[in-house]
Parts: C-alpha cells; sequence; structure tokens
C-alpha cells in the first residue's frame, strides 16, 4: 500500500490564497482531490466551512461542490460540444437557474476574464491560456466560497500562465473566495498569501508572501 499523505493537520482561513508547492509525487494533487471529495481519505477528516465531510456520501459531496466548491483542473475539462459562454452556464444550469439572472451573470463573467468578444466560441477554437480562464469563469459562476485550482498554469506558456494567476487571484480576492493553489512552481506560488511547500506526503515548511506582493 502506499501512503500519499502523512500526517498533514493545517487550517485554512476564510479569504486566504493558500499554495502547495513540491515535486511530482510529492501528494500536492492528492490533497486537492481529497478536499474536492474525489478521492477519500483513509483516516483523519476534512472540514469545509464548519462541516465535517467524514460520513458525506457522493450524493452529498456533489451537492457541496456544487453550491459550495469551485475547481480549475490543468487539462480545463471544457464541454467541447458547447460554446464559452454556455461552458460557464453549465454549473448554473445544474443549480436550476435560468432566464436573465443567469444571462448577467455569465455576461458579467466573461466580460471580467476577457472573454466578451469570444462568447460563441467552442473550446477547439480557442487557445489555452483562453481556454483556461473561460474554466475559471465557469469555476466562479456559482460562487464558490472555496476555489481548488490544480495546475491551472500546466498547459499553457510562462506569459499566459502569469496573466492566469494574477486573474485567479484579481477574481477570487473580490469575491472573497479561500483559493488553494497546487502547482510545481515557486514562480507561480508567488500569487498566493503564503505556500507550504510538500514531499513525500508531508507538509515541510511554509513561506509567507512578501509584505510589498501583499500591499500590491
Amino acid at each position: 500500500m502506499v501512503t500519499a499523505l502523512q500526517d498533514v493537520n493545517l487550517e485554512i482561513k476564510q479569504g486566504e490564497f493558500c499554495a502547495f508547492v513540491g515535486p511530482s509525487g510529492c501528494g500536492k494533487s492528492t490533497l486537492l482531490n481529497l478536499i474536492a471529495g474525489l478521492d477519500v481519505p483513509t483516516s483523519g477528516d476534512i472540514v469545509i466551512d464548519g462541516r465535517s465531510t467524514r460520513a458525506l456520501g457522493s450524493y452529498e459531496w456533489t451537492t457541496l461542490r456544487r453550491e459550495t466548491i469551485g475547481i480549475v483542473f490543468q487539462a480545463f475539462h471544457l464541454v467541447h460540444g458547447l460554446t464559452a459562454e454556455e461552458n460557464i452556464a453549465l454549473p448554473l444550469m445544474l443549480r436550476g437557474e435560468q432566464g436573465r439572472e443567469m444571462t448577467t451573470r455569465v455576461d458579467e463573467l466573461l466580460e471580467r476574464v476577457g472573454m466578451r468578444q469570444r462568447r460563441h466560441h467552442r473550446p477547439a477554437e480557442l487557445s489555452g491560456g483562453e481556454q483556461q480562464r473561460v474554466a475559471i469563469a465557469r469555476a466562479l459562476a456559482h460562487r464558490p466560497r472555496l476555489l481548488l485550482a490544480d495546475e491551472p498554469t500546466g498547459n499553457v506558456d510562462s506569459h499566459q500562465g502569469a496573466d492566469i494567476l494574477s486573474l485567479i487571484r484579481e477574481l477570487t480576492l473580490s469575491g472573497g473566495q479561500t483559493v488553494l493553489l497546487v502547482t510545481h512552481s515557486s514562480q507561480a506560488a508567488q500569487a498566493a498569501d503564503y505556500t507550504w511547500f510538500m514531499r513525500d506526503g508531508r507538509l515541510v515548511s511554509r513561506t509567507e508572501r512578501p509584505t510589498e506582493m501583499v500591499a500590491s
């Protein structure tokens, strides 16, 4: 049996932006998957918004993700048959929203991620950076309190990656979301308020964001 995480004990407060950095196989993505309910821990507990998840079934996890959690993946995971605006609207439609309120929310997000002019384009017609912008908008469409970002710059170039991280920080700061970012890049982690370095499934050390960067 492989132990992916060991003695991981931490509290992340509302509105904080936390990054997890470390080499491949250190447990970063496993940690994020556990918090998202995509994997199940063999021991311990994960408490989200004051609620223990230990006894949650698959339906309850689905509801929790629909209401509380937004996820941005490295591989975008957009629905290829849908346009940019339809992809963004999808989580709202799954919640039963429709009509003018939903349209207004999608328009607002398209504007904020700089994709208003590309709203009718499908994923195959968008660059990697554009697809990730749509994915971020989709993850934030239902106003989640927690945003999980797993290597969100892994499939874009360095310039686009910097723009993506800046966008995530800007949007989540204005929305008050808590953000957990998994990345192999210490440079990407500089977008966070603080960074945990991981090795062999353990939290090794924590580094704070420089004061001048926080002020900016």
